[in-house]
């Protein structure tokens, strides 16, 4: 998955590396690799490989990361495995087995 691409420059994910405190949460909930650590700050470096989750925003305790989850590529993917007929459409995120905010679709 290291080649994974979606759509080019559609992507909503932002980061403002200002507020980055280098804690690296974001790397470690990605799936594809999207951020990479430069020096003591989190950099996004792979944008069109996000498929838009909203992993790293949730669990981002600086608040530095910003992506509407639940769009683009990832909601019509999800949402067409489910059989759903707009494939677009997302109502928000889950919640998970552990009680946490999963970042997943729940249409």
């Amino acid at each position: 998955m290291n080649n994974l691409s979606y759509l080019k420059n559609v992507v909503t994910l932002k980061m403002d590396e200002n507020k980055c405190t280098g804690c690296g949460m974001c790397l470690e909930v990605c799936p594809h690799q999207v951020f990479q650590m430069n020096g003591n700050r989190a950099l996004i470096q792979k944008r069109d490989a996000c498929m838009e989750c909203g992993a790293c925003r949730i669990n981002c305790p600086a608040e530095a990361i910003y992506v509407e989850s639940g769009v683009g590529c990832a909601a019509a993917v999800i949402n067409s495995l489910l059989g759903k007929s707009d494939a677009a459409c997302c109502c928000g995120p889950q919640t998970g087995p552990n009680g946490k905010n999963s970042g997943g679709c729940c249409c």
